[in-house]
């Protein structure tokens, strides 16, 4: 019984001390973990209508859409119809198309740049300022211009 409490007694001992050991490297290197996570760039939203195989398909779908980003990656057209930084406006998005009849679906991406960023930003806040879709639709259509011009 002494023997197996010792054992008990030696093993939690090695456990707390190599639970510091791994505590205090973590602490001590946490701006090398922060610092990766960050390299990513800033979070957005993109606002997805759909994935296509090839370009006639996606032109014949999309005729009810005027405003949209199309990105070609391993022989697919991805299209998005929005970009923010905030999930609220990305709901009030949504919620506009979802009347018109279209689903989207919502992308988390990571962009670096900073003048982007900021336009967003800055955008995010008109869009929280109105109700009206055709001000959010006319912003949005901003900022996926904007996104083509400084990002594609």
């Amino acid at each position: 019984m002494v023997i197996h409490l010792k054992k008990i007694i030696i093993s939690g001992l090695i456990f707390i001390t190599l639970g510091f050991v791994i505590g205090d490297f973590i602490f001590n290197n946490r701006n090398l973990f922060l610092s990766s996570l960050n390299d990513r760039g800033d979070p957005y939203f993109f606002l997805q209508e759909g994935i296509y195989p090839n370009k006639e398909i996606m032109e014949s779908n999309l005729e009810k859409i005027s405003h949209k980003v199309v990105e070609q990656k391993n022989d697919q057209f991805y299209v998005y119809v929005g970009i923010t930084k905030s999930k609220e406006v990305a709901d009030k998005i949504k919620n506009i198309y979802d009347k018109k009849g279209i689903k989207l679906i919502l992308k988390e991406k990571y962009l670096e740049n900073e003048e982007f960023s900021n336009n967003v930003s800055q955008f995010d806040l008109l869009i929280n300022a109105t109700n009206n879709k055709e001000e959010i639709l006319t912003i949005e259509e901003v900022v996926l211009a904007n996104y083509e011009e400084l990002l594609k």
